[in-house]
């Protein structure tokens, strides 16, 4: 036999009372005023006992949120104002380098500018220093040249007249073929 079956059976055993599972539609007055009862002391112990107790670890709860959260905003604050501060120093580093390579530049100019005077000035000094040297070189070849003129004009002068000629003689047979001589185009300074 199938529990179906046996289901007439089944509640002839238990109590025999045509009420079944009725009593929860119709409830006792007793059973309530003890259910009533029951809540009302579970009632004042939960919030004599434990609601305060979970209400105080929500409130910890609440200010270590809050905390957290105005830790996380201060933070955050000084994060900005760090990266604030880090770009003002950028600036101010990338202010001074370009400073710094400007310096550099307008030395770099000077000192090439120094260096190309120095080389100038050493230059016209070279160049006026053999200016000089040529001149005192033609004016010692010119002197050496009347020195030899001289001679030889002394000497030919002897042999064409066949005789010795006194010193005051020479001197001023020298004179007259050194005054007739142009020396100054020998030197340069004729023609220039």
């Amino acid at each position: 036999m199938t529990a179906v079956a046996n289901l007439p059976t089944i509640l002839a055993a238990s109590g025999g009372d045509d009420e079944g599972g009725s009593f929860l539609v119709q409830p006792d007055i007793g059973l309530m005023l003890w259910t009533l009862l029951v809540f009302g002391i579970s009632m004042f112990l939960l919030a004599k006992f434990a609601f305060p107790k979970i209400a105080e670890a929500l409130d910890e709860r609440q200010r270590k949120i809050t905390e957290s959260i105005d830790a996380a905003e201060q933070g955050r604050k000084e994060a900005e104002e760090l990266a604030a501060e880090y770009r003002e120093q950028l600036q101010k580093a990338r202010a001074e380098s370009e400073e710094i390579i400007a310096r550099a530049r307008r030395s770099a100019d000077q000192h090439i500018a120094d260096s190309k005077d120095a080389a100038k000035k050493q230059r016209e000094e070279i160049l006026d220093q053999a200016k000089s040297d040529i001149a005192a070189e033609t004016r010692r070849a010119v002197g050496e040249l009347r020195t030899e003129v001289a001679a030889l004009t002394v000497e030919a002068t002897a042999k064409v007249t066949r005789k010795s000629l006194t010193e005051d003689e020479q001197r001023r047979l020298l004179d007259e073929a050194l005054g007739e001589i142009d020396f100054s185009a020998l030197a340069g300074e004729g023609s220039r």
